[in-house]
């Protein structure tokens, strides 16, 4: 089908978003078996993430697999370091398979961390369970020359065993995801020495050492690359990338130091795996849609500050992930189904992915989860 013009994508899905009650069916390549029919027998979430049409919203959580779930309090007892449990395969598989088993969820995210792959680049890393993570930080231009090429088959191989362990589980009944951290945001836990308030010693670089800060992300921005599509090629459907702490930049350093990473990173996917559908995730990133729409993505996941109807015309023909407030799950039943109806019906069956606008709440109790996702998964386009 050919691509519809940005203005009338705009103009009919900001109508069909706003229009109370509307109830419709998403747009995207036609099968011969009919409008719902995936012709390769493709998981739910990932033909709507193609932006194909769909008979329902896929939906999925962003953090689904942790805290918030006894099972997986009760398996840290056991083994009580967060890089036993990512870097096992059988455990972060166990522990992928954690909120499915529970709540049927249609996508299937890979447990790990953005910092898995930097050990492999010649930066090791610990996560304290209450301090997060700590980095042996880079600031001089020898720290960051010693970053090295990445091998992830060789400093990654767990990562492989549980996505193809994961494909081999769920079948096409789900759509397993793999994730990787952005060039900006990786660069800033390297630079600050794991997470930070201000961000400021990576900020002072891109003002005194640009060049410097551009050579850790070139390197960077060509690993990450490779790091997905080594999680592609190991089993996963779809890829998140999280570019966590870019909102906190002005228009000018997010122009400078991570859209242009950003680009870098999906075109260096895309030649590769062209088929293969890429979300972006920026936290505080109202201000950022219409260049997150731009940097070579299928998908932008939209926190809950925006109305999803207003960012769609804000951003034109690319898909939408999100955007229910995590806290609503801490409500009360009939607040969860009525926000979650709501986010359906602002997402108007078009290339939706319903989830959250930011990770579960830990305190989150596993009913209000479940409900969500049962609320989302009983409704039906028309």
């Amino acid at each position: 089908a050919a691509r519809v013009s940005r203005m009338a994508f705009v103009l009919v899905v900001g109508a069909l978003a706003l229009a109370p009650g509307a109830r419709v069916v998403s747009r995207g390549r036609t099968s011969a078996r009919g409008p719902y029919m995936a012709a390769t027998g493709d998981p739910l979430l990932l033909r709507a993430a193609r932006g194909e049409p769909v008979e329902r919203p896929p939906v999925w959580m962003m953090r689904q697999a942790g805290r918030h779930m006894k099972v997986y309090r009760d398996l840290c007892e056991k083994h009580p370091t967060f890089r036993e449990r990512s870097e096992t395969a059988e455990l972060s598989t166990q522990i992928s398979l954690q909120p499915y088993e529970a709540y049927k969820t249609d996508g299937v995210i890979l447990f790990s961390d953005i910092l898995t792959p930097l050990p492999g680049m010649g930066i090791e890393f610990d996560i304290l369970e209450k301090a997060g993570p700590k980095i042996r930080a880079l600031r001089s231009a020898a720290e960051i020359e010693a970053v090295t090429p990445l091998e992830p088959e060789k400093s990654c191989a767990f990562v492989r065993q549980t996505l193809t362990d994961l494909r081999n589980a769920v079948g096409n009944e789900a759509t397993v995801l793999g994730f990787i951290g952005a060039p900006y945001t990786m660069a800033t836990y390297c630079i600050e020495g794991g997470t930070s308030a201000s961000y400021l010693e990576i900020k002072k670089m891109g003002l005194r050492e640009p060049q410097l800060l551009h050579t850790l992300l070139t390197k960077l921005a060509n690993n990450l690359a490779d790091y997905a599509c080594f999680q592609i090629e190991s089993g996963a459907q779809v890829i998140q990338m999280f570019d966590s702490w870019a909102g906190n930049l002005s228009p000018t350093d997010y122009d400078t130091f991570s859209h242009p990473y950003q680009k870098m990173v999906m075109e260096k996917i895309k030649a590769r795996h062209p088929e293969v559908p890429l979300i972006t995730y920026i936290a505080k990133s109202a201000a950022l849609l219409e260049k997150m729409a731009d940097n070579g993505g299928d998908i932008v996941s939209v926190d809950w500050t925006v109305h999803l109807a207003q960012a769609r015309k804000r951003m034109g023909p690319v898909g939408v992930q999100g955007n229910l407030d995590p806290a609503v799950l801490l409500g009360p039943p009939e607040v969860i189904v009525e926000r979650a109806h709501d986010v359906i019906r602002q997402g108007a069956g078009v290339q939706h992915v319903v989830n959250l606008g930011h990770g579960i709440e830990p305190t989150t109790p596993e009913e209000n989860a479940k409900l969500f996702v049962d609320t989302v998964q009983a409704h039906r386009y028309s």
